[in-house]
């Protein structure tokens, strides 16, 4: 399998579940994005997390702020520890691009995972985050600043990541009918993440 697979990823997060949880920080960097997210939905408050990862601290504060949180991820590791530590909320092993729910969702959370996705992957996403949101839906995700791919690491083996340009991006919202509500690319405040926040006309 090549460094852009999916499942390849999927793997070292299995592998190595317990490395990635103890060395993601629990600061809520992200908070900011958050409750922007958050002051918008209102009373709506059922949030689908792709790529959910081990649930913090994300999850976690989606949660403690009322929401009804649903998880999927594609590593069973990961899951299992968000089983045992919210055993209140909705956990499901799979693929966020085909996830194994049903219905609509007040929003749609695709924070660091989304990336890891090959362009094309990424371009076809579009329709999933569409079928997923309700009508006045929510939609969060994080890119890259630019189009491009790139390999890091991850515990000493290639981790790859992928954008899209800002344009494209902004062009596969327009055409679902969704709306960019804010965006930042390189945000100083959340540790250099590039962050995208949209919305149906009415979510504004």
């Amino acid at each position: 399998m090549s460094d852009a697979d999916p499942a390849a990823i999927t793997g070292l997060y299995q592998t190595y579940a317990p490395a990635f949880d103890r060395d993601r920080g629990r600061s809520l960097i992200e908070r900011a994005w958050l409750d922007a997210l958050l002051d918008r939905l209102s009373g709506r408050r059922a949030v689908l997390d792709l790529g959910c990862g081990m649930g913090e601290p994300i999850a976690r504060h989606l949660i403690e702020q009322g929401c009804t949180l649903t998880g999927v991820d594609a590593a069973p590791a990961m899951i299992a520890m968000c089983m045992e530590r919210f055993p209140g909320s909705t956990w499901m092993v799979g693929d966020m691009r085909a996830p194994p729910v049903d219905g609509r969702f007040d929003a749609v959370i695709a924070w660091d995972s989304f990336f890891f996705l090959p362009p094309d992957d990424q371009r076809a996403m579009f329709d999933v985050f569409n079928r997923l949101l309700g009508e006045t839906g929510l939609l969060m995700f994080t890119s890259g600043p630019e189009a491009g791919e790139a390999v890091g690491d991850f515990e000493g083996h290639p981790l790859y990541h992928a954008s899209l340009d800002p344009d494209e991006y902004r062009s596969l919202l327009a055409t679902r009918g969704l709306t960019v509500l804010r965006h930042i690319a390189n945000d100083p405040d959340c540790g250099g993440h590039t962050v995208w926040l949209a919305g149906r006309a009415s979510s504004d």
